[in-house]
């Protein structure tokens, strides 16, 4: 019977006695990330400015005659060649001046003639003293004037052939022509703007750029050399393009900074065969500031910043991430030129940013540095 009551008791004590813990959730799996290695590359760094187009020859025809309109020969807008037949006025006055000129021009020839005639007859004459010597004088003085006749006569005659030349008005320069500004009918004269005419091929840039820049431009000339623009290259923009798809060079800077702004004119030339370029448009120049370096190129979006100063996460071999403070460039197709502070074995996270933490474990997938649209350009 104590047997028994011993037993019920340590069943009682083992009933009331509490379950032992559940076993600890084991830790969760680490965070997936894409990591991808840095893009070596040489790069540039460039100096961006706006700039505005204009042609290197621009022309106001005027008439170089006064006379009526006769015809016009081009097209409004239309492309012409040096020397083309742009107007022409009326010729008949000048043709009438011509030929009363060379009427003159054979009258004097014919008084010379006889004015020579009659001096050396004089001359004879003189030898045997058959005349005084002032008749004789006379007689050479009036061959003289009849001579300076011919030569006025002469220049006249070619004066009014030149008159009746510009009644042709030509195309001086080879280009564009615009409107029409006098039509067939119309007096003009010197101070009547015909059309203008600019030249398209090349084509200049102009565009205001700082002071230090000017500076920098002049130093890439050799040691010893006068400063020389003609070799730095240009790259240029137009409104409806993406990047700087023109290339050209810097040819000129010019010789004083504008003291009220600070900054000094600089011209870069493009060639245009396509003539798609005018005069007037805005364009986005790009000039090199200094020389080319060896850089790694990452994304953009792959970079933070810590109290402004940038930074990257990169996954060391232990699969845990790692803090690295960079040095940033601009970009270049895309990336972002990392100048210093990163090694071009590092694995850069590219996304999963936001689940990383410095000195925690990923789980590290590779992928692409470069964007879908340069690694069609770059292969």
């Amino acid at each position: 019977m104590r047997r028994l009551l011993l037993l019920a008791a340590a069943c009682g004590l083992a009933a009331c006695r509490p379950a032992p813990p559940p076993p600890p959730p084991p830790p969760p799996a680490p965070p997936t990330v894409t990591v991808a290695l840095a893009i070596p590359r040489t790069v540039t760094d460039f100096d961006e400015f706006v700039g505005r187009l204009e042609s290197p020859q621009t022309v106001e025809l005027r008439a170089r005659v006064p006379g009526y309109l006769q015809q016009v020969h081009f097209q409004d807008g239309s492309e012409v060649k040096l020397g083309d037949l742009l107007f022409t006025i009326d010729p008949r006055p000048y043709q009438l001046a011509i030929d009363r000129l060379q009427a003159d021009l054979d009258r004097a020839r014919i008084r010379a003639s006889l004015a020579r005639s009659e001096a050396a007859r004089a001359q004879r004459l003189l030898e045997s003293r058959a005349i005084a010597s002032e008749e004789g004088e006379t007689r050479a003085q009036a061959l003289s004037e009849a001579e300076a006749s011919i030569r006025s006569a002469q220049a006249s005659l070619d004066a009014a052939r030149l008159d009746l030349e510009f009644t042709a008005i030509r195309a001086p320069i080879a280009g564009r022509i615009g409107q029409a500004l006098a039509t067939p009918g119309n007096l003009v004269s010197a101070t009547t703007v015909l059309t203008t005419l600019v030249a398209l091929d090349p084509i200049y840039c102009y565009a205001e750029i700082d002071e230090r820049s000017s500076l920098r431009y002049r130093s890439f000339a050799q040691p010893g050399q006068a400063a020389s623009f003609g070799d730095i290259p240009a790259n240029m923009g137009l409104a409806n393009e993406i990047g700087y798809p023109h290339a050209g060079k810097l040819d000129f800077v010019d010789n004083a900074v504008k003291p009220d702004t600070g900054t000094i004119r600089a011209r870069g030339v493009f060639p245009n065969p396509q003539r798609l370029m005018a005069p007037g448009l805005f364009a986005r120049l790009r000039l090199p500031s200094g020389t080319a370096y060896p850089a790694l190129l990452v994304r953009d979006h792959a970079l933070s910043s810590d109290q402004g100063q940038p930074y990257l996460l990169v996954v060391g071999p232990d699969n845990k991430v790692l803090y690295r403070r960079v040095t940033t460039g601009p970009l270049e197709d895309g990336l972002r030129v990392i100048r210093s502070g990163l090694a071009p074995t590092e694995r850069v996270l590219i996304s999963g940013l936001l689940a990383a933490r410095p000195g925690a474990a990923v789980n590290p997938q590779d992928g692409p540095m470069a964007l879908p649209a340069i690694t069609a350009a770059h292969p």
